[in-house]
Order: structure tokens, then sequence, then C-alpha cells
């Protein structure tokens, strides 16, 4: 049963306030409620195939299914908003951060470009494989290269392309264990992918991996050791919240257990998918035996077993935390409201104490008004006796150019004389 104020009918209905109310993720998908990952991956990408927009362009209502398709599977996909729904509906959920997986080959050159820039400023963008890709290994039209257990190999692939290997692998080979590794020296974004083969020869993809920056490379990797693997979903950490706090404690609740632990005998498929924007990528893949690596296996086995154990004590920390928090945020209050009480009241006394007293109270603004324009009185007078000592100076030059020019003239007047 969908939860309580869900529609129940297979089209959307209008709520109250007009606005139409969503169907539930598990009826759109079309999977029980228990279903597993796996089931939930596996009837996302049949509808999502069913219903793309390239395989639908002039369909409207197959663009509105799709989009429903990949809204129901980013809810069920992830963890946390796969509990926050199964507890509380849709109300639990912001719909407006939702993230949608974005296929670049059905972008227009515009929409990709706006992509690209958001990714270059930290926006997280979610991709998906190319309808095309998937369609062409589901038709089993795919060329499909051999590849040795132990050897590595260089290629390039092309964006929105993909490249398919097989590997055979014997009885003692599965038991001991398979890891596919894929790498790029020149921080390409890519896409490692694992098919399952069809009764009817085609590929159906099972899993798939994204590449993760790591220092000056990008990296994806597969193992099935035949015990409990884990992955992390980096998408799930980089999404979390603005909050440092909250960013902390929901750290690990990306880390969750792999679909496919272990393979059987036979051949499997394996490719790489471009997942660039605008270039090709670069990449190595190589497909090793786990059995020369028994010591790696166990400390894979030991570390992944801490990070459970940390997720759980995490929990219960966050609890403990959010409630010290909570109490040491009330006594900063408190002390800032203790503070201004005490200064207040320390205020109050000194008025008190200064009112045992008979004397008059001193007036000081007018001893300041008097102060005041005492010293604008001396300020004028100094400025008249600079101007009379100017004055004078003056007179006083006057005087002595005067005797000067006087004296001048007498001189020449007594030389004319005597000649």
């Amino acid at each position: 049963m969908p939860p309580p104020g869900f529609s129940s009918s297979k089209s959307e209905r209008k709520g109250d306030g007009g606005k139409p109310q969503r169907r539930d993720p598990y009826e759109v998908l079309d999977v029980p409620r228990n279903a597993s990952d796996q089931e939930i991956k596996s009837a996302y990408r049949k509808l999502a195939l069913k219903y793309h927009p390239d395989k639908n362009a002039n369909d409207p209502k197959a663009a509105d299914i799709f989009q429903e398709v990949t809204y129901s599977y980013n809810v069920l996909s992830d963890p946390e908003k796969r509990r926050q729904y199964d507890t509380a509906g849709f109300e639990a959920l912001e719909s407006e951060s939702q993230e949608l997986e974005l296929d670049l080959s059905s972008l227009g050159t515009v929409n990709t470009m706006f992509a690209a820039l958001f990714s270059k400023l930290g926006v997280p963008i979610k991709t998906t494989v190319s309808a095309t890709v998937l369609e062409e290994a589901l038709n089993g039209s795919v060329s499909i290269s051999p590849l040795q257990l132990g050897q590595s190999l260089f290629r390039k692939v092309e964006k929105q392309c993909a490249h398919f290997y097989s590997v055979e692998i014997t009885e003692h080979e599965a038991e001991m264990g398979l890891v596919c590794r894929v790498h790029s020296t020149h921080k390409s974004k890519f896409k490692l992918l694992y098919f399952e083969q069809e009764e009817n020869g085609g590929l159906s993809l099972a899993l798939q991996e994204d590449s993760v920056r790591k220092g000056k490379i990008t990296s994806a990797g597969m193992f099935f050791l035949c015990f409990p693997v884990y992955r992390f979903d980096h998408t799930n950490t980089m999404a979390a919240s603005k909050d440092p706090d909250a960013a902390f404690f929901k750290k690990l609740d990306g880390f969750q257990p792999c679909e496919i632990n272990e393979l059987k005998a036979g051949t499997h498929i394996f490719a790489v998918y471009g997942d660039n924007f605008f270039r090709s990528a670069n990449y190595t893949i190589e497909i090793v035996c786990a059995e020369p690596f028994s010591t790696e296996k166990e400390m894979l086995r030991d570390v992944e077993g801490k990070i459970l154990t940390k997720r759980i004590e995490l929990s219960k920390f966050e609890t403990e935390y959010r409630e010290v928090l909570a109490q040491f945020t009330n006594m900063t209050s408190r002390y800032a409201e203790e503070m201004q009480a005490i200064d207040e009241l320390l205020t109050e006394r000194n008025v008190i104490h200064a009112s045992y007293t008979i004397a008059p109270p001193l007036k000081r603004n007018s001893s300041n008004s008097k102060m005041r324009a005492s010293s604008k009185v001396k300020k004028e007078e100094m400025v008249q006796y600079s101007l009379e000592r100017r004055e004078a100076a003056a007179a006083m030059l006057n005087m002595r150019n005067r005797k000067l020019r006087v004296s001048k003239l007498r001189r020449h007047r007594r030389i004319f004389r005597e000649f």
C-alpha cells in the first residue's frame, strides 16, 4: 500500500491546492516495497530505455513518464531518501534538491555547455549512460573485444560512447575472486560498467561505477571477492548538506553493499563509457584474479568492517553531540544574560552610592560650556594678536624701505652736485 496521502491511481491527481500529486515511486517502477537495490535498478533501466526521449521524439507523454521514472529511481536508489519516503512520504523530501541523472547525448550543445559550466563550479551533476548505448547492448549489436586476465590495455573512448570487453574465468579463478580497475591520467570522467548476458544474446546493465578523482588521476573499480564488498556512493556525500555538522554525520551514509559479490565461471562483459561533456577520455583497464592478493583481501574485509562499525557509532555519537551542542548553546545564552544582569545591578548600585550626599551636584554642562567659551575667546584673541603683529611687521618693513629709498636719493643728488 502506498503511504498515507499518496495517489494510488495510475495518473497524477491534484490536491487541494491544485498542485499535481506525485505517484508512489514503487508504483511507478512497478516493484514491491521490499524490493532490493538490484530489482529497483533493473526496473528503472527497462522503463528508462522504453520511454527515453531519443526513442519517443514526438511523444510528449513518454517524456513525462521518463521524468517520472527518473525521479522515482532517484528517490528509491538513495537509502536515506528511501527511508525518509517510507517513513513520512514526499513531505520528508525536498523535491527541489533532487538530483536528476542526465543523458548528455540527449542534450543540445547549449544545454551541455551549461551542464559543463555548473560542473566546473562544483555543482554535482549526475549523468546516466546513453540510451543508444544501452539499446545497442540489449540488442546484442555492440562490438566486444576479448581481454586476458592480468592484461593492461590503454585506449581512448569518445564522449557518450562505450568500449566493451569480455573476459573468461575458470571455476578456480571465480572462487579466488576478480577485480576490474580503470584509471585515467588525464582527469577524464568515465563510467565502469558490468553487463549480464540475456537469454536472447543481448546485454543488460547490472552494475555501474562512476570514476572518482583522486589526486591527479580518476579511477573506478569493481571487486568480486566472494564476500560482501561495499561501494562508496560519493553523490550522497556531496549532496549531504551545507551544514558542516550534518555533512560530517552523513559522511558514511554513502557506504553501501555492492549488489554482486561473486562471479561464476564463464564469460563476463565489462565496458568503459566516456562521460566527459565534450572530449574523449583516455583510460587504462585491467582485470586481474584476486588469488595473489590474499593479504589485500583480508585487509579490505577488516577495514570495511571497521567502517561499518564506525557508521553505527557515528549515528549514536550524533545524538549525544546534538544534546551537548544544545546544552552549550543554552549555556552561552545564559552566560550573556547573566553578564548583562550583573552589569545592570552594579550600575544601579553606583547610582545609589552617589545619592548619599548633601553637596549640590556639579554643573558639568555649564562648566564645560564656560570652558569652551573661554577657549573660544582665547583662540580669537590669539588670532587678533597674530594679525596685529603681522600688520606692525609690515609697517616697519615699509618704513625701512622708505628710508632706504630716501637715503639712496640723497646720495644720487650729492654725486650730481659734485659734477
